[in-house]
């Protein structure tokens, strides 16, 4: 896979300082673990998961972009679905892999494949059922409500099919339980979860389920509400926070996922401004934004910014218009790439304040050395904007015409 791969040579010149490199599921866990981007959840009763995937829905048009898939087992799917969800996940993968070994397409072409189970006993069932090819197709397991009782044999059981099957799978574990969303028992469980994961070298991605933590409270967020907003949610996010992204011992933590992709009446007012858009596309980038605040995707804009600014990187996603905007917000700007390159560079020389390339702040190279390490893993992953640039210019190339709008 390789981030934006869909644009062509003249406009990732044009677009990137530095390019997107590609990564894969066997890439170094320090650089995979912020590959995924936007992780779109879908369904194991959906038919049509290979299909989409050889018919090159994710590589062109508005579905194009899409890195990571999460086959769900779990809330996406009723209790009287399971068997039928578990047999079509297995034939949809397993369909993948014939295509694969016929030459007919490519390994590269197949987002990041992920499946949430509800059990740890589905971890065995599937990887049996699936056998040796397709199994080592998939990327890893996503371990909902993930708590200090259930979470350890989650991991134990991966582990075993791992050494079982000579594999590598990746655990995702998503914090979304009652003990983590309630106060009282909140940094105990945290605490316990933390020590559960550092006996573990196969975590990929530690994950927020921020909806199940709003339905314990009956709250729900609207088109105009991040979920920063709803009080309760942002206190526990900060915790989880606190626990996990601390650098000594930092686990990459992804977005929650963003519920809205149709338009309605607004309360607010838009929450992204007009000039960008017609500085860059005149009256097209101005059709251009009300087409996504129509699709909320201002909101969705707006709350990707606070997670980037909270230190999470991806997302979770529930449609694919939502793919585009989280992996082009996601791209490293210039300026950052050239102050935590100077960070990294003058680490052993200097110890105190150096001058930023764009003399418009202070960088103080103890204080953002962890700082710019993430900056340089996101750079090699989704690449380097050209200076001027912004994640604008990466959501307004029309694919089909293969021009800028």
């Amino acid at each position: 896979m390789q981030h934006f791969s869909y644009l062509s040579d003249e406009e990732r010149v044009q677009l990137f300082y530095k390019e997107p490199q590609p990564f894969s599921k066997d890439s170094p866990k320090e650089l995979l673990a912020y590959s995924l981007g936007a992780a779109l959840y879908m369904p194991g009763t959906r038919d049509s998961i290979a299909n989409d995937i050889l018919s090159g829905k994710y590589l062109k048009g508005r579905h194009e972009g899409l890195s990571t898939i999460v086959i769900c087992l779990e809330d996406s799917i009723s209790d009287s679905e399971i068997d039928s969800a578990e047999w079509n996940l297995v034939h949809q993968i397993q369909e993948l892999t014939q295509s694969v070994e016929r030459g007919s397409f490519r390994q590269s072409e197949i987002p990041l494949l992920f499946i949430r189970v509800r059990t740890f006993k589905q971890v065995v069932v599937l990887l049996e059922r699936l056998g040796d090819m397709a199994r080592n197709l998939l990327c890893g397991f996503v371990f909902p409500k993930f708590t200090p009782e259930n979470g350890r044999l989650f991991l134990e059981t991966l582990e075993e099919m791992n050494n079982q099957y000579q594999l590598n799978l990746y655990a995702m574990p998503i914090l979304e339980s009652p003990e983590i969303i309630f106060k009282e028992k909140r940094m105990e469980t945290l605490l316990e979860i933390k020590s559960i994961l550092d006996s573990y070298t196969n975590i990929l991605n530690v994950r927020i389920g921020a909806t199940d933590f709003s339905g314990l409270f009956g709250i729900r967020r609207n088109k105009d509400t991040t979920i920063y907003d709803i009080a309760v949610i942002r206190d526990c996010i900060s915790d989880i926070i606190n626990i996990f992204g601390r650098s000594s011992s930092q686990y990459v933590i992804s977005g929650p996922v963003w519920e809205y992709f149709q338009g309605g009446e607004r309360i607010l007012k838009p929450q992204i401004r007009q000039t960008p858009f017609e500085a860059s596309y005149g009256r097209t980038g101005f059709n251009m934004r009300a087409e996504m605040i129509e699709r909320f995707e201002d909101g969705l804009i707006h709350e990707v910014l606070l997670d980037k600014a909270n230190g999470l990187v991806g997302k979770t996603i529930i449609h694919p218009s939502h793919i585009k905007v989280v992996q082009a917000m996601n791209v490293v700007t210039l300026e950052e790439y050239l102050d935590a390159m100077a960070i990294l560079n003058q680490e052993e020389n200097v110890n105190g304040v150096i001058k930023s390339h764009y003399s418009n702040k202070m960088n103080e190279i103890k204080p953002h050395y962890n700082w710019a390490q993430v900056v340089l893993r996101k750079s090699h992953i989704f690449g380097v904007l050209q200076d001027g640039q912004t994640f604008i210019d990466l959501l307004g190339v029309k694919r089909e015409q293969n021009v800028y709008l």
